[in-house]
């Protein structure tokens, strides 16, 4: 009988080992796939936001030009509010004050200071994006 007892806790114990390992290795492998979703999510949010950043407006037409930053910002928010990483965010975020901030008259009277710190903005998103 104690054979048979110290053979079932052996084969016991060498079972919850093995479940415990597997755990683990369970454990490991959904981390890295948590990993890998969020490089995916983060470059897809760059990805888009970037695109919103290059957008070119119509410089025809100051007003739809203003229009257009103006809902390229609310774009830039929505996306802002779903990046994982603190520093995307706020480049994001920064960079969507930048194009709702603009103004006709910036776009009519001073295009080129708009521009540059449009740039700047977009510059800082592309580094908070690049690994």
């Amino acid at each position: 009988m104690r054979v048979t007892t110290r053979l079932a806790t052996a084969v016991a114990t060498i079972a919850a080992v093995t479940a415990l390992t597997a755990c683990g290795g369970l454990q490991e492998a959904s981390d890295a796939a948590a990993a890998v979703a969020d490089t995916a999510s983060t470059v897809q949010v760059c990805t888009e936001a970037l695109s919103q950043a290059t957008a070119v407006f119509d410089p025809g037409s100051p007003e739809q030009a203003v229009d257009q930053a103006h809902s390229a910002a609310d774009r830039l928010n929505d996306l802002a509010a779903n990046a994982a990483d603190t520093t995307i965010n706020e480049a994001i975020t920064a960079l969507a004050d930048t194009m709702r901030a603009v103004t006709l008259e910036d776009l009519v009277l001073q295009p080129a200071a708009w521009l540059d710190d449009k740039a700047r903005r977009v510059a800082d998103l592309t580094a908070a994006c690049t690994p």
